[in-house]
């Protein structure tokens, strides 16, 4: 295989694999959940890591922690916003696309303004960011192209009862990735990361909101629909993260990477 086949290959060989050194990257949502952990992850693995986030405080609170990131204040359903984020970088070889919000209901209980808040946070928004983000992925450099990982769900590849808003919107997610990739095949790669119910604050907020009498009978049924029988942790989902941004994932584009427990085979 010739180093143009696969770029890493051009400093020889790597003495630890699925290193990102040199790299500048964007977690939208980064200051906590599945962002935060892949956050880490990716400083761990060499990066440069910009922390953006609605939450300035936490996101400083957690650079400060790191060394090798910075917090950036980002709203990621304004376009004013992320441009001024954008205006802020340099450089940039990786966007996580990972903010994102849920909604419990059905078609006839989801009311215009549900729906809409939802495509807005989590559909407009991953258009708003990857379109604004996008001259300076392009111009990655020769070395590596830049690599976009979008934060889907479960949600996007089956239907969930009490989910119609929500499934809608990380469907359209996928749909996203999968364009992206055939459009700019050979200068960006996109891929999408399909997690199941995973342990964050976002799944404790869900069950604070809507289950609050009965949190451990609803806890114990997200478990159950996995058949590994457990939820998943926000560091297995950032070790995909890490793994599809990095040179060893140089020929994978445009796919869907489920981690779920087993809940969609089963």
């Amino acid at each position: 295989m010739s180093t143009s086949e696969n770029p890493s290959l051009a400093t020889g060989e790597q003495t630890q694999p699925f290193r990102l050194d040199g790299r500048h990257a964007l977690v939208t949502g980064g200051a906590s959940g599945i962002g935060e952990a892949t956050v880490k992850e990716l400083v761990r693995a060499g990066a440069f890591v910009w922390i953006a986030d609605i939450n300035l405080a936490a996101a400083e609170k957690l650079a400060n922690s790191l060394g090798s990131a910075q917090a950036i204040q980002l709203d990621v359903t304004s376009p004013e916003s992320i441009a001024t984020a954008a205006a802020t970088l340099k450089q940039l070889d990786i966007l996580v696309n990972n903010a994102g919000i849920g909604h419990v209901g059905s078609i006839e209980t989801t009311e215009p303004e549900d729906f809409d808040r939802l495509l807005n946070v989590n559909v407009r928004s991953v258009y708003l960011v990857t379109r604004g983000f996008l001259p300076l992925l392009l111009a990655a450099g020769s070395a590596h192209v830049g690599a976009i990982v979008n934060i889907g769900s479960v949600a996007g590849q089956v239907g969930i009862k009490q989910r119609f808003a929500y499934c809608t919107s990380k469907g359209a997610v996928l749909a996203m990735t999968r364009q992206l990739a055939v459009e700019y095949p050979k200068t960006l790669r996109v891929n999408a990361i399909c997690p199941g119910t995973v342990e964050t604050p976002f799944v404790e907020g869900y069950l604070e909101k809507f289950h609050k009498d009965n949190k451990e009978e609803i806890r114990a049924e997200l478990r159950a629909r996995q058949p590994i029988g457990r939820l998943g942790q926000p560091e297995e989902i950032a070790s995909m993260v890490r793994y599809l941004a990095s040179n060893e994932a140089a020929f994978i584009t445009g796919s869907l990477f489920t981690i779920d427990g087993g809940w969609t085979a089963a």
